[in-house]
């Protein structure tokens, strides 16, 4: 064995030398960098969605369907664009797709539907206490018979693939590789912004809402961290927004959509009923989200929780 003021007897055990500057700027001690890697995502899902789609959405007929079975396809569309570059993604960093958050063997599992039972009782909480405080009032029901059932069902589909889609695009690989390039909170907060603000391009949103949406999507972020996978964000993203546009029939995030089950109007100033953003334009959203925090904290505390690839990433950008 050799000492420690030893030279070394065989060749290349010594000290290497530094990569090349142009090798250090695209690669680290991991292979390519998280920046560069996310760079490459980003510009295949544009291409997807502003190339591909635009190609692929006359002839698969989307733009000829009804109104609701074209937002459908659409939101379908967009799913695939955000998860098709991940899985190229996987092949080139040699990585299982269910690292970024997706492990196929716990798909619509026990934290799937933990996570839809949590959206449904946290958005009725919210809900009750602002009937309960005069803030609004249901006025009879709009949907009849078969209807109820149909529209329900729809709902909760559509409301899952909304989920993947924006809860992929945003806290999957996104968060993945940017968080091991940055960090996973300065990551997640970053992200959380970038989903806040494309609710913009809705009718009716407003600043405060963004804001909500921004606070629901870092609530989402720490239910990746602690569970390990997206399956309890998807889950409460689909039952969140089903009661919030189809059971309680409130505006989300400034929509109001057809095939809602109630007619329900809000009274009271902007500031508490959200007004045509609807309850995550209100100031009680951030209370309930803190109040979310603390519970989930809790319920699942980060002691208990195994370790998961979110949960230790290297810093290599």
């Amino acid at each position: 064995m050799e000492t420690a003021n030893q030279e070394p007897t065989s060749e290349g055990a010594g000290p290497q030398p530094p990569a090349p500057p142009d090798r250090a700027l695209f690669f680290g001690p991991h292979g390519l960098r998280a920046g560069w890697r996310l760079v490459i995502y980003a510009l295949l899902y544009f291409a997807f969605v502003f190339v591909i789609l635009p190609l692929a959405i006359p002839v698969l007929g989307v733009n000829r369907l009804p109104p609701l079975w074209g937002f459908f396809a659409n939101e379908c569309l967009l799913a695939m664009a955000a998860i098709l570059p991940a899985i190229f993604m996987s092949r080139l960093e040699s990585r299982p797709f269910g690292d970024y958050g997706l492990p196929l063997q716990s798909a619509f599992g026990k934290n799937f539907w933990a996570g839809a039972l949590w959206g449904f009782v946290a958005f009725t909480v919210l809900i009750l206490v602002m009937r309960g405080v005069g803030l609004v009032s249901f006025d009879g029901v709009a949907l009849h018979g078969i209807r109820v059932v149909k529209f329900a069902a729809f709902w909760a589909v559509m409301f899952v693939v909304v989920g993947f889609r924006e809860d992929f695009l945003f806290r999957g690989y996104s968060l993945f590789t940017l968080g091991d390039g940055i960090g996973f909170w300065p990551a997640a907060i970053a992200l959380c912004i970038a989903f806040g603000g494309i609710h913009l391009t809705n009718k009716g949103e407003e600043w405060v809402g963004l804001l909500g949406a921004s606070a629901i999507g870092l609530f989402f972020c720490l239910t990746l961290r602690r569970t390990g996978s997206l399956w309890f964000a998807i889950g409460m993203h689909m039952t969140w927004d089903w009661s919030e546009t189809y059971f309680y029939s409130v505006p989300d995030s400034g929509l109001v959509l057809p095939g809602h089950l109630l007619n329900t109007s809000f009274h009271g100033p902007r500031w508490l009923t959200g007004g045509s953003v609807g309850p995550e334009g209100s100031v009680l959203l951030f209370i309930l989200i803190a109040a979310l925090w603390l519970v989930f904290d809790r319920v699942y505390p980060a002691k208990n929780v195994a370790p998961q690839n979110y949960q230790h990433q290297e810093k290599t950008a």
